[in-house]
């Protein structure tokens, strides 16, 4: 029987609004010219991570302070545990981005996270769903995303090899491309962990509401958790760089102005992708931490995958890698398809 949310598709519309929000916010550090990648990182760190989500939380949660206060220490420990998780994660993301590129860091880090980040908070807040109708699509929606992946790690290989191309005298960065890629299962297994952090920061939410929070500015109080404890990695390992590559110096020289610009565009798009992520979860009602995080990851695949081609990550490479790559897309799409009937049965 068909029982919907009257929010649940317009809850899923504003997901996938953040997927593509999500999809495209490194775009910005493909314009860098000056700074190095831990420039760029600490100050979207900053700016993201930090200060825009507790300043939203504080602005918008009233008696944020005491929101906490009136919690059990679990209600606190998990967002803040999941959110350290997350931070390390986050860490090597960026990492992965400089190293294989914005499509395919996406796809293997996404799709992994996926399967973790869905399937824990259904298993744990609702699992007698999992053999009923929408509990089945989800599982028959990730060997599709699975088989997107597969195509989509053979079409980054022969993207490196075809780059290098046949007379620059050097063979492709077969170091680099592994080192890229176990990067990016690292980060795809933890990265969930902010989703698992929303998952169970019910309490805290509900105590938002008891101090006067509306259903969707709750979530900022969650927010502040999780990402806050997120910055901590971050902020370590880009002053660790800073030091060891001697490029602090980079911030007060010419066109850091322009620099600053590019980082903190890309900080005000992750964070509007991850808050809208949260408000669109919140609307879908039970499944948002489960069908709605998958539909988060399959459309940042997707619009990933555009923008990758649009600043031209896949110039030079042959119709055969782009097959690879468009049949990556077609079982992503296929996930997305199957995923959503998901949210017919109530």
């Amino acid at each position: 029987m068909v029982n919907m949310n009257n929010h649940f598709w317009f809850g899923m519309a504003v997901i996938l609004v953040s997927g593509a929000l999500n999809g495209g916010f490194a775009l910005p550090m493909k314009y860098s010219r000056t700074w190095k990648w831990e420039n760029l990182w600490l100050v979207f760190s900053v700016v993201g991570i930090f200060i825009v989500p507790w300043a939203l939380a504080f602005g918008l949660v009233p008696g944020l302070t005491q929101v906490y206060a009136g919690v059990t220490p679990r209600a606190l420990l998990l967002p803040l545990v999941f959110g350290l998780l997350w931070g390390f994660a986050q860490v090597t993301f960026g990492v992965s981005l400089r190293m294989v590129g914005v499509a395919l860091t996406f796809a293997v880090v996404s799709g992994l996270a996926s399967l973790s980040g869905s399937l824990i908070p259904l298993l744990v807040f609702h699992p007698e769903d999992l053999f009923r109708p929408r509990g089945l699509l989800l599982l028959l929606s990730i060997p599709f995303l699975i088989v997107g992946l597969v195509f989509y790690a053979l079409a980054g290989r022969q993207r490196e090899k075809e780059q290098a191309g046949p007379n620059t005298g050097s063979s492709p960065p077969k170091s680099s491309f592994a080192t890229g890629m176990a990067l990016c299962i690292f980060t795809g297994i933890f990265g969930s962990s902010y989703n698992l952090g929303f998952a169970f920061g019910g309490e805290v939410i509900r105590a938002s509401q008891q101090h006067g929070a509306g259903p969707l500015t709750s979530t900022y109080a969650v927010w502040g958790l999780v990402l806050g404890a997120g910055f901590i990695p971050n902020l370590v390992y880009c002053i660790y760089l800073l030091v060891k590559n001697r490029t602090g110096n980079l911030f007060g020289k010419s066109g850091w102005t322009r620099e600053a610009v590019l980082a903190i565009a890309m900080a005000l798009t992750w964070v509007t992708a991850v808050l809208s992520y949260g408000i669109g979860a919140t609307l879908v009602g039970a499944e948002g931490t489960s069908v709605g995080y998958m539909l988060f990851i399959a459309s940042s695949i997707l619009f990933a995958s555009a923008f990758g081609l649009m600043v031209g990550e896949w110039k030079g490479t042959s119709t055969r890698t782009r097959r690879f790559l468009f049949a990556a897309v077609a079982f992503i799409l296929i996930a997305v398809i199957v995923l959503n009937l998901g949210g017919l049965f109530r």
